[in-house]
């Protein structure tokens, strides 16, 4: 509900978890499996539309070499 299509969890996400929706201005989860969970899509939303859970999808990503974002893990 919060989403107003800016676009900017596109640009930060770093396995392109989200894709523009069909419908509308809106973005949507394109591959949630991808996601590791660094939080750079929730620290940088202006609306604060995103939510991540930090788990252990972001231990993963930092081992396989990936930079999280400030203020995960």
């Amino acid at each position: 509900e919060r989403c107003i299509g800016c676009g900017t969890c596109l640009d930060v996400c770093p396995h392109a978890v989200f894709m523009p929706a069909a419908h509308g201005r809106e973005v949507t989860l394109r591959d949630r499996d991808a996601c590791m969970e660094c939080g750079a899509c929730r620290h940088n939303c202006p609306t604060g539309a995103i939510m991540v859970e930090i788990g252990v999808g972001c231990a993963q990503g930092i081992l396989a070499g990936a930079k999280p974002a400030e203020n995960c893990c």
